[in-house]
């Protein structure tokens, strides 16, 4: 399967809090409130972002806190409003879509953000970022398409918001040259495609467990709109580390010529991923929330804790013979916090890895269970990013550390990519890949 070649170019009620599983779309991997969004996208919120250097790619810029992403549009002038890109326009079909190209397009990079609307300050990072990709002379798509598929039972696909107003506003702020906004009949003609990608395996693990059905639907919204915008880059967030793995896949898999970027989470101050979800945390339920984060954080230092004692033992002479024999000598001669020292040292290599950084995370959440109001957790997993499936022991290499969980009717995830010994190469979590 290959894509063609590239042609010429209301609001609704928000769901309550238990309507909202679906909000996992292709693209939306953070959430806020739009309107909130929408002041952030007009005149950056200092509280929440830092602007990355002049000319930096925003999903590169430094972090404000471990494992945060800020940027701001590149393409501001002096006096802070940002400066729009022909066309600026919504267009409904694919005819449009195409007429907007023949018109406007450029030979720079296209690029395509894909979203279910209720466009949030995570959107606009995506789409800043896919503007410094494809440069000025580039030409930015945002989707917004709410996609039937990806609804299951029980979630409601009618209260799901629609804010389509806002989300033009803040897109076009944003870098986007369109806003491609289809209806259901204009991406599925005839009713539901009776012929679907299926996710596979990957796609029953985790989310899908939770979700069933859900990946599928995804893939396949995804693939059409890969056909529709023919882009040269797609991007996607990395908070929905599993679907940014399975697109990735398929693209991979069916041959689709698009490279995928995946853009790091953005977090709140406090280190609470930003979701949609958010909104509807009490403020109890949001203290108690930040397990998640928190979680996240305990594990990955937990690895950065044993890597350092076990760069420590490589460093001696003799390596963990030497640091074991140093760790003997110093008990013998009662220096007991000096042995002690030099016997993590030696023994960085036998414990640790894995478990420790699970162990780490788990501690956190067990504690966040007895709180009130208390966190269900749903998963605590660290996997392997190419599949998936739960690392062994003596994993070395990428990993995914990632959590679900509720806290009263919301369900919340997050995720953090690891590295255990010497990074490979193979498989990135974050950046590119086609």
């Amino acid at each position: 399967m290959s894509l063609p070649a590239r042609e010429p170019a209301s609001t609704r009620e928000r769901p309550s809090a238990t309507d909202r599983s679906p909000d996992q779309d292709p693209g939306q991997a953070f959430g806020q409130d739009s309107g909130q969004a929408l002041g952030q996208a007009l005149g950056q919120d200092p509280g929440r972002t830092r602007a990355p250097a002049p000319g930096q790619d925003p999903a590169q810029a430094p972090d404000r806190h471990p494992g945060q992403v800020s940027g701001r549009d590149p393409a501001r002038v002096g006096s802070g409003r940002p400066v729009r890109h022909e066309p600026a326009a919504l267009v409904p079909t694919a005819r449009d879509l195409r007429d907007a190209v023949a018109r406007h397009g450029a030979p720079g990079r296209n690029a395509v953000v894909m979203t279910m609307g209720a466009l949030h300050e995570g959107h606009a990072t995506l789409i800043r970022a896919a503007r410094a990709r494809v440069g000025a002379d580039g030409f930015v798509v945002v989707t917004v398409f709410v996609n039937p598929l990806q609804f299951g039972a029980g979630e409601d696909l009618d209260r799901y918001p629609r804010t389509l107003d806002a989300d033009l506003e803040l897109a076009f702020d944003a870098g986007a040259s369109v806003v491609f906004a289809p209806s259901a009949d204009e991406v599925y003609p005839g009713g539901e495609p009776q012929v679907r990608i299926t996710a596979g395996p990957m796609g029953e693990r985790l989310e899908g467990a939770s979700r069933p059905g859900h990946f599928d639907g995804m893939l396949t919204v995804v693939a059409k709109l890969l056909h529709l915008t023919a882009p040269d880059l797609a991007l996607f967030g990395q908070k929905d580390a599993q679907q940014l793995a399975l697109i990735r896949r398929m693209v991979r898999d069916l041959n689709f010529p698009v490279e995928v970027v995946g853009v790091e989470t953005v977090r709140e101050d406090d280190g609470l991923a930003l979701s949609s979800r958010n909104r509807y945390l009490s403020a109890g339920e949001r203290r108690t929330a930040l397990a998640l984060s928190r979680a996240l954080f305990a594990g990955r230092e937990r690895l950065a804790a044993q890597e350092a004692l076990r760069a420590r033992a490589d460093a001696l002479p003799n390596g963990r013979d030497r640091a074991e024999n140093r760790a003997e000598a110093l008990s013998r001669l009662g220096e007991a916090r000096a042995a002690a020292d030099a016997h993590a040292v030696a023994q960085a290599a036998e414990c640790g890895g894995p478990g420790a950084v699970r162990a780490a995370a788990r501690a956190i959440l067990e504690e966040a269970a007895g709180a009130e109001p208390p966190l269900t957790l749903d998963y605590l997993a660290l996997v392997d990013p190419a599949d998936f499936t739960e690392v062994a022991d003596d994993h070395d290499g990428d990993a995914v550390l990632a959590v679900a969980a509720r806290v009263g009717t919301t369900r919340l995830i997050d995720n953090i990519p690891l590295s255990f010994g010497p990074p490979s190469p193979e498989t990135p979590t974050l950046g590119a890949t086609k």
